[in-house]
């Protein structure tokens, strides 16, 4: 990544959200990485909600409880406009953010 103000898209889904049987963070992850995005780092929430306002929480004795993920994908916005319609598409139900950033240092 060779630029000074980056692009960062935050990506929320579910932990059971799927794409072709391979869970939608990992497709997401593999997809930008074969498209030379600069990072991507996925988060597995502990509580959350969204637009149906069923919260979601880990809970110790249940087994799936399709906890919060959160995607975070950088790099410059030239490559971030050409993975984001991919991106897009792959989201049935979840929300997608954008904000530009300023890189201090990517070594």
């Amino acid at each position: 990544m060779k630029c000074e103000t980056a692009v960062l898209v935050r990506i929320f889904i579910g932990e059971n959200d799927r794409y072709e049987g391979k869970p939608l963070y990992k497709y997401m992850t593999e997809l930008c990485r074969e498209r030379g995005v600069a990072g991507v780092t996925v988060f597995r929430g502990i509580l959350g909600y969204g637009k149906s306002s069923v919260v979601h929480e880990q809970r110790l004795l249940k087994l799936s409880s399709d906890l919060p993920i959160v995607i975070e994908v950088i790099d410059c916005e030239e490559k971030i406009n050409e993975v984001l319609p991919e991106l897009s598409k792959l989201v049935d139900s979840g929300l997608i953010t954008l904000e530009r950033v300023k890189v201090i240092r990517y070594n």
